[in-house]
């Protein structure tokens, strides 16, 4: 046991005293914010777009008014939303400023050039003229919109600097289609407010269970568990992935650096593998513990009540020992057999022969769970949750929707039984692979488990 412990002591040591352990640890939560902050500021640096709108013959009078008023209304509603918004707090206008997503555009008038040449190549050479990405930029027009009517429903061609700018061809659509619904009410004789007010009402749905915390109305603190449970099987996930790869290459390197061999002079296979299994599990449990610390202090300071709201998620019913039991089960299974894995190997490409389909059995969990929040007992979901690869995942995505306890007894020990025989066979090509130059292929690999490689 003191081998192993030092094995363990050793493998964590190596990596959480190195600098770009730490960074990678605080990356992930600073990409996070990022990650969420960076379409806010984009969207809030977007420069504003020049636009001129010509009327392209009679038949187009007034249409350029349209496309005008749609743009003002656009921008009374978002003055709106920040001026509701401030009355919460500063906070909340500051929030609501950011997400403002409605139309960067100014309208000028249409430059002369435009207005006096005639259709087909003179303005053509004018367009050229007015949208070049080198005019100084108090001439630079960013698009041109020419509006027409043909058999009485208005059409637009939109001439943009930029190819693959669609903007202003979606907001001119959308200000077309609007006016033009407005004039066909109006000639029908009803009101387009009165066809505004119908489709922007909203009926009030309330949903009620018998098995909700409050024992009517569902509310936020019954959807949450949900969301933790799925959160907790891409956690796993996460964990699983990270802390295999570094024991994976852990062993690849020592064997080829000939540092397996002189530990197996002074300890057993079986405890290397324990130890190293150990070392990293308590290195990827830092990784959580640090991003548990920086999510709580977060969520606490943010919204004291949603974070009291997931503490007693967590505590009822026992349901935070689930995650943490299908959490040792699934890291255990995967971490030995990585760790087998590399004791065949000395480069990342000898890995591959098997590294492939691990990596498609750890696909499906991430594409199932999806289906786990919503129907957590569809009859999929229900039968691979059954089978031990999948189960950590599964399962702690399901736990939260309480299903039988038969369930969950049978799946945790099915999936301990399995981890059970993947520490043998793990334990097994471990040594002989770590004691062997062969290559990693599925009959060396059957070989070693069987005693005969």
């Amino acid at each position: 046991m003191k081998r192993t412990l030092l094995i363990a002591r050793r493998e964590y040591v190596a990596y959480a005293k190195t600098v770009g352990f730490w960074l990678s640890l605080l990356a992930f939560p600073m990409f996070a914010v990022l990650g969420g902050g960076i379409p806010l500021l984009i969207r809030s640096a977007e420069p504003i777009k020049v636009v001129t709108v010509i009327e392209d013959g009679p038949a187009a009078t007034g249409l350029a008014a349209e496309v005008r008023a749609a743009l003002q209304e656009e921008k009374d509603r978002l003055a709106e939303r920040v001026q509701e918004a401030a009355q919460k707090g500063q906070a909340a206008a500051g929030r609501a400023a950011a997400s403002i997503t409605g139309p960067k555009m100014r309208l000028i008038d249409a430059p002369p050039a435009l207005t006096v040449a005639a259709p087909g190549a003179a303005r053509e050479a004018a367009l050229r003229e007015v949208l070049d990405k080198d005019a100084p930029k108090d001439r630079r027009v960013d698009a041109v919109v020419f509006l027409s009517r043909v058999d009485g429903k208005p059409q637009a061609q939109v001439w943009t600097a930029r190819a693959m700018d669609n903007d202003v061809a979606d907001f001119v659509r959308n200000a077309l289609r609007t006016g033009y619904r407005d004039q066909a009410l109006t000639a029908a004789g009803v009101a387009p407010s009165l066809v505004e007010q119908i489709e922007s009402f909203k009926p009030e749905v309330k949903a009620f269970s018998p098995n909700a915390a409050s024992g009517g109305e569902v509310s936020m603190r019954d959807r949450i568990p949900a969301f933790i449970g799925l959160g907790a099987g891409f956690l796993l996930w996460s964990l699983v992935i990270t802390g295999a790869s570094i024991l994976l290459n852990s062993v690849m390197e020592e064997k080829s650096n000939k540092i397996l061999e002189v530990l197996l002079s002074s300890a057993s296979a079986s405890e290397i593998l324990t130890g190293k299994v150990l070392g990293v599990a308590m290195l990827t449990l830092t990784v959580l513990a640090v991003w548990a610390g920086i999510g709580t202090s977060v969520l606490t300071s943010a919204s004291p009540d949603t974070a009291a709201t997931i503490g007693q998620v967590l505590l009822d019913g026992g349901l935070v020992f689930y995650f943490i039991a299908y959490m040792v089960g699934g890291y255990l299974m995967y971490a030995v057999l990585f760790a087998a894995i590399g004791a065949f190997c000395e480069t990342p490409r000898d890995a591959q022969t098997l590294m492939g389909p691990i990596m498609m059995i750890l696909v499906v969990p991430i594409l199932v769970m999806q289906m786990a929040l919503t129907s957590p007992d569809a009859p999929v979901v229900k039968v691979l949750s059954w089978i031990p690869f999948f189960t950590p995942f599964l399962m702690s995505a399901r736990a939260p929707s309480d299903p039988p306890l038969i369930e969950i007894v049978l799946t945790l020990i099915g999936m301990f039984a399995t981890a059970a025989l993947m520490v043998w066979i793990a334990g097994r090509a471990f040594r002989a692979g770590a004691l062997s130059d062969v290559k990693l292929s599925w009959k060396t690999f059957g070989r070693a488990v069987t005693g005969r490689g």
